[in-house]
């Protein structure tokens, strides 16, 4: 069971996150919080797996309470995974470098935000495709000289297609619109390139590629 800790300063947004990810069988929530800092005492108090952080809130932002909750190592087994309404990204790279396990969008589909909470409490990575395709962007931006993965050999020339694909931060429909796929077949590749390159999950992927260079030649 996936314990939930709930931070946002709406009430509303609260109360549609409780029945959302309350109708899941493998998640419960634990508590709630209005603020940044008692987001930080609910979740010494609780320990939860997954704390859902807003990041404009009263008193200490959702930054500053990730920051916090992050250097506590009495929390280390804590994921904080950031839903919220901004894409700045000066705060997209701040939340990741801070130790964030995912940043979200509010508009992200009920299915994809259950998805991105297992992702998350099993320990791996879950970016919306927008805010991947930034911080990817950002990678991309910096200096730095291409060294092929020699894992990359075993990919066949459709996967590196694919892998391209990743790397730019489109999901599996978006692959499957350009490469002339069905979705299912675009899950398939990602899942068998995951495999032969020993990643962890597409922002893994993404990284890969871009210091191989493939972003940059595409």
């Amino acid at each position: 069971m996936t314990r939930i800790l709930l931070a946002d300063d709406q009430d509303l947004v609260r109360a549609g996150l409780r029945a959302l990810l309350g109708n899941d069988p493998e998640m419960t929530i634990v508590a709630e919080a209005a603020t940044g800092d008692e987001a930080i005492a609910r979740t010494r108090e609780h320990h939860p797996d997954v704390v859902l952080m807003d990041i404009r809130m009263p008193g200490s932002n959702g930054i500053e309470a990730t920051r916090r909750i992050r250097a506590d190592p009495e929390l280390s087994a804590t994921r904080i995974l950031i839903l919220t309404t901004f894409d700045d990204d000066d705060d997209i790279l701040e939340a990741i470098r801070l130790g964030a396990a995912g940043y979200l969008l509010k508009d992200t589909p009920a299915d994809d935000l259950r998805t991105a909470v297992h992702t998350v409490a099993r320990g791996d990575n879950a970016l919306s495709p927008q805010v991947a395709r930034r911080v990817m962007e950002h990678v991309a931006d910096m200096p730095s000289q291409a060294v092929p993965d020699p894992r990359l050999v075993d990919l066949t020339e459709r996967e590196l297609d694919v892998l391209r694909r990743v790397a730019r931060g489109e999901n599996n429909a978006e692959i499957a619109g350009v490469l002339y796929i069905s979705p299912a077949t675009a899950r398939t590749y990602v899942s068998r390139i995951l495999l032969k390159l020993n990643a962890r999950d597409r922002t893994e992927l993404a990284v890969i590629a871009h210091r191989s260079g493939l972003y940059r030649a595409d």
